[in-house]
């Protein structure tokens, strides 16, 4: 399925001649199907490079995604002509009124600095903060997802003294994770960065977990128990040559002291073409978050996005922790079903598991009630009504007791 960008974006003539399904806003008004909203904060200098690396990820799944772009207005871009900026980027102030199913912050080479003292600082801020009442998922990238487990958790990076460069294997450390259906066991990923986040403590955070993660490049994937924010330090989007262009540009800046990416040319040898060993794991955490985490859960009604997890954050229970289980085949919209079910209930989920073999499916959700007016019997007759309506069985309990 195809992704809707603006008619004139560069990124539309590159990515058509890859063969990649690319909709203009011209031929998507005649289609009356809903697209997902997806919106792009892009901090890096070279944005028409970032536009379209991300774009070729979301453009092989098999959903309609409408992507809009925002800068920051408190940072003046010195990369990208102010005629791009103008066509095809908006401001925060510009947006704030909006909902989207989700959003992608990517990474920016301020790195080295306290975030405190990176100019636009206060602005993300206000972004991440608005996150929580307009964006259903969100997907950080490299910097930006150092910038946003520091803001929502308080988990700040490190230096790492010599820049991080390289293709580095990985292993998957929650096989579990929807995020990861698909992976092989190990896998490689690009990274290239001068500081890190420490693996143990994403692992000692109540509310975060680690996915993925690189005995060598350290934590690499990681998310919040509520699904809400995802936190990639790497760079699962990077074309082939990236990492060899950045190495070129290092050479001319530091000389022999420049950082030599690793694992990355045949035989360490920069006169030779790099290899692409990452290709299939990026394009596959791309699409594993699209669907489990955004298509599958997200509210159909565009002024629900987001607005249910921000009523129900304060708990106020009276029925407790309980568990939600559902099983059945045709498992698409299960999900996006049993969350609007609860939410009209006045149910937060804490977290979704999923489970699939052949055409058969389980999910797992683990979830609260943050009002006052719900009680567990009538949790049950809403999964019971959902099971007669979907021809699934839904059921619902207090895990102590299977009840």
């Amino acid at each position: 399925m195809p992704i809707k960008i603006p008619n004139d974006l560069p990124a539309t003539t590159q990515l058509q001649a890859e063969n990649i399904f690319v909709m203009t806003e011209h031929r998507a008004t005649t289609q009356h199907i809903r697209p997902l909203k997806l919106i792009m904060l892009n901090l890096m200098p070279t944005k028409i490079a970032t536009e379209t690396q991300i774009l070729r990820k979301l453009s092989n799944t098999p959903l309609q995604i409408e992507v809009k772009f925002m800068r920051t207005a408190s940072h003046a871009s010195k990369n990208t002509s102010a005629e791009h900026l103008e066509a095809f980027y908006t401001t925060f102030e510009e947006v704030r009124h909006e909902h989207f199913d989700g959003m992608i912050v990517t990474g920016a080479p301020v790195e080295m600095l306290p975030f405190e003292e990176v100019d636009y600082w206060p602005e993300l801020c206000e972004i991440f903060e608005w996150t929580k009442t307009h964006v259903h998922s969100c997907f950080n990238i490299c910097w930006g997802a150092q910038a946003a487990l520091y803001y929502h958790y308080g988990i700040n990076k490190h230096p790492l003294g010599r820049k991080l460069t390289g293709i580095f294997e990985h292993r998957v450390v929650k096989p579990t994770s929807p995020l990861v259906r698909g992976f092989d066991t190990t896998f490689m990923a690009p990274h290239s960065r001068n500081t890190g986040v420490y693996v143990q403590d994403i692992d000692r955070h109540p509310e975060v977990e680690n996915v993925a993660i690189s005995d060598e490049a350290g934590a690499y994937l990681a998310k919040s128990h509520d699904n809400r924010n995802f936190f990639i330090f790497g760079h699962s989007e990077y074309d082939f040559d990236t990492l060899a262009n950045e190495y070129i540009r290092d050479l001319q800046k530091m000389g022999d002291a420049a950082p030599f990416p690793v694992h990355y040319y045949p035989d360490d040898n920069p006169n030779r073409e790099p290899r692409k060993t990452w290709n299939a794991h990026g394009q596959l955490l791309y699409s594993n978050w699209l669907n489990y985490y955004v298509y599958q859960t997200t509210p159909f009604d565009f002024s629900q996005v987001g607005v249910l997890h921000a009523d129900l954050a304060e708990v106020t229970t009276n029925v407790g922790s309980f568990i939600v289980t559902a099983k059945g085949t045709d498992q698409v919209g299960v999900v996006a079903a049993l969350a609007t079910s609860l939410a009209n209930l006045g149910v937060a989920i804490d977290n979704i598991e999923q489970q699939i073999d052949g055409d058969k499916f389980r999910i797992e959700i683990e979830a609260h009630v943050a009002t006052d007016d719900s009680t567990m019997e009538d949790i049950q007759e809403a999964m019971k009504r959902l099971s007669e309506s979907m021809g699934i069985e839904a059921d619902a309990f207090y895990p102590e007791t299977g009840e």
